[in-house]
Parts: C-alpha cells; structure tokens; sequence
C-alpha cells in the first residue's frame, strides 16, 4: 500500500518534516486535513480488501494442503476467486501508485507519472482550455450571454447592498490612497508646475479676457467691485476721520476737520452709488476699456507679454507654491482619510448614492443596457484575439514553478479517495473473474 505523506511537506527518513518552499502550494487548510483523513480511511479500506482475499487464499491453500485429495469441491472455486482478487488488487494499487510515485520506491520505468509529466499537463491544460474556452467566438457568445450591465446594475441598485457598496467605494479610495506615495505625488505636482509654467501665459490670458468681454461676461464682476466699494463706502467714516486729523494741518481746529471728514464721506458714499446703479456711468466705461486694453496688450504687447511671464515664472517658482500644493495634498488627503474611515460620514453616503444613482438609471435603460453589452463583447473580443497567450500562460507558468513532488502529492489527495475505489473495484471484479474463468474451466473439462 502506498504510504500517505502530507501534500506541500517533505518527510525525511527519520520521521521529521520541514516546511514547504514550493511557491505553488503553501500550508494545507483545514479542508487539506480532513480529505488527509478521509484518504487514510480509503487506503486502510482497500488495503483491507487485499488482506482479506490473501487470507482467504492462504486459508483454501491449507486447506487444500491438509485434505489433498479428499479436498471439498468449493475449495477451488473459492481460491481462485481469492487469488484473482490479490492478482487484481495488485495490479490496481501498481496502477494507481504508479500515477504518484514510483512502487516500493523502485524506480521503474513509466511510474510517478504526475512528477514527470507535470510540465506537459500544464502545456496541456492550457491548450485545451485555449482551444475550448479562449477562442474568440466563445468568449465574445459568452460575454453576451452573461448580460453584465443589468446583472450588475441590479445589484447595485439594489438599497440592501448599499453599505456594501459604500465600503467598497471607500475601500478603493484608500488603496488608490496607499499606493499614491506623498513624495510621488509631489514630484508630480513639481513636474506639474513646471509643465504649466512652460508655454507663454499672456496670448491665451488676453483672448480669454477678450472672448469675456465679447460675451458680456465681466459685467458681473464689475458689479460685484462696486457694490463692495459702495459698501466699503458707507462704513469709511471712522477712517476718514482718522486720515484726515493725521494728514491734515496741525492748526486747524477741531470742528473743521469733522466738517472735512463728513464732507469726504458723504462725497464718497454718493459718489460710489452713483457708479452702483449706472451701468454707463464713466468709471465703469474707465473699467471696460482698461480690461480691453489690457487684453490687446496681453496677446500683442512685447513689453506686457514678459512682465505677465516674469510674474508668472516668479510666482510659480517659488517654495511656498509648490509647498502649499504640497501641504493641501497632505492635508486633504488625511481628511479624505478620516471622512472614509466613517461609515456615516458625508463623503461615503454621496459616493454610495451617486455609485447607486448611476447604477438604477442604467438597470431601467434597456437601449443602454445594449450598447455596454456590445462594449463588452467588443473588449472580450480583442482579449481574446490579443491576450490569450498570456492568459494562458498564467497556467503554464504556474505549473511549471510548482514542486513536482508537491504537485504529485496535491493531486493525490484531491483525487486519491476516488481512486482508492479502483483498487476495491479492482479486488472485486478480480475475485469475480478468477472464480468465473475457474468455473467455466471444472464445466469444459471435469
């Protein structure tokens, strides 16, 4: 009987065992321990039939041997049954031991088959499933079949799998997060800025100022300065007064300077109001064409042009630009963080509805639901043709960087219950056989 060693583990003569180093199999699982089991019991079985039909043998031999010629007629009938059963069972246990390892450890030619032939079975395996599953019209007739976009906006959709759904968005957010390094990112800032700060600012500045101005953009801004100033206005009193007793005449009186400062701001107060509330008034036409100007000298005045740029090279070249993108990277993303980790936190619950929003418009959008079937057939379409030979190479490789003595040993225990029953079923109909060929032989020739 061949002897049961613990897949994924080499025994020495003495009895130790070390761990494992093949990279295809790790530390057997508790369902590896219970099939173990369940393969002794099956050896123990199997082999007890063996024992039992040399037993019987040995029992009609003696038999034989102390009645000779008074010997009773069942006894040949009953040893040839018990020896065709060991000569099957025998045979059986070489057969299925020889798929393993090598019989008694002899090494005799065309055993151990699964270590030998472990390369070819991957290359095989692959063929086959390359042949029968990877082929483009199989894959594309299955990727339709499935019907991804409704099976998957279904699910979505559905509200009981929302707090699934939101710890998974944020689970995702965190790993992009992880993997994102603070200095690659603000490498990637630098490179950022300096990439931005590369082309001449000024010409796109001046036409977007001008397409602005064409479209009536900048009148909002223009009314929201005058309503500050206004506003800046109506509150300037205690600071005119303060301007005007500092910067006025020493021998002035007192009473004088308050009738300067009231008169300032009443001065001001109007004047800014009357710029408020009339569109046409001469300031703001003043504004306009200060902004148009100032867009023609951006795009066509060499001298604006490069005091645009020199601000531009100075104000991105400096430390604290490129540390305060630094700081905000750093500082956003730990809230970001700290928002995630918080299953009611708002962040979450919008990207769940959002995700679920999404989801709900195309499980009611057949049309919809069409045409992504289509993307997905068009993708699994071009990874078929494209990269079924790496696909398909992840078998083989795999294969090929197993322990051979690991692989023969896993695949024994995930299919030696079953062949255990060969070897039982190999007893059995030896038995069979050996008494049916002894009782046609006593028919013919007795």
């Amino acid at each position: 009987m061949a002897s049961t060693v613990t897949p994924g583990v080499a025994e020495h003569p003495d009895g130790a065992r070390e761990q494992p180093s093949s990279p295809g199999f790790g530390v057997d699982s508790a369902g590896d321990a219970r099939r173990r089991r369940d393969l002794r019991k099956m050896k123990a079985v199997a082999t007890g039939f063996l024992v039992f039909a040399a037993l019987v043998y040995l029992l009609t031999r003696f038999i034989e041997h102390r009645d000779g010629d008074d010997v009773a007629a069942w006894v040949g009938f009953v040893q040839a049954a018990s020896e065709a059963g060991m000569v099957g069972a025998l045979a059986d246990w070489f057969a299925v031991t020889a798929l393993f390892r090598h019989p008694l450890g002899i090494p005799i030619p065309h055993t151990a088959l699964i270590r030998k032939k472990k390369d070819d079975i991957g290359d095989q395996l692959g063929g086959f499933i390359e042949e029968n599953f990877m082929t483009p019209d199989v894959v594309v007739r299955r990727a339709e079949q499935i019907d991804l976009p409704r099976r998957l906006s279904t699910w979505v959709a559905d509200p009981k799998n929302a707090p699934r759904i939101s710890a998974e968005a944020a689970r995702a957010i965190q790993l992009a997060s992880e993997m994102l390094r603070d200095e690659d990112v603000e490498q990637l800032i630098q490179a950022a800025l300096k990439w931005a700060a590369e082309p001449e600012w000024a010409p796109p500045t001046g036409r977007i100022l001008e397409q602005l101005i064409a479209e009536d953009r900048l009148e909002p801004v223009f009314q929201m300065l005058c309503d500050r100033a206004h506003e800046w206005a109506l509150g300037s009193q205690d600071l005119i007064d303060r301007v005007v007793d500092r910067d006025g005449p020493q021998w002035t009186p007192r009473f004088v300077n308050v009738l300067v400062g009231d008169k300032i701001h009443r001065e001001l107060v109007e004047f800014t109001h009357k710029v408020q509330n009339n569109p046409d008034h001469e300031l703001r036409r003043a504004m306009h064409e200060f902004v148009e100007k100032f867009a023609t000298d951006l795009q066509h005045d060499p001298e604006m042009i490069a005091r645009f740029e020199n601000i531009k090279t100075e104000l991105i070249g400096r430390d604290e630009v490129t540390g305060a993108a630094s700081t905000a990277w750093k500082t956003g993303k730990a809230v970001i963080e700290q928002m995630l980790d918080d299953p009611n936190s708002t962040l979450r619950n919008t990207l769940a509805d959002s995700i679920i929003q999404l989801a709900t418009r195309i499980r009611d959008d057949r049309p919809l639901q069409e045409k992504m079937n289509g993307w997905v057939a068009r993708v699994a379409h071009h990874v078929a043709v494209n990269y079924s030979q790496e696909i398909i190479s992840v078998i083989t490789d795999t294969v090929r960087g197993w322990d051979a003595d690991d692989t023969s040993r896993k695949i024994e225990l995930q299919v030696g219950q079953d062949l255990q029953f060969i070897r039982i079923n190999g007893t059995v109909v030896g038995a069979l056989a050996g008494l049916a060929i002894h009782t046609i032989s006593v028919l013919i020739f007795h």
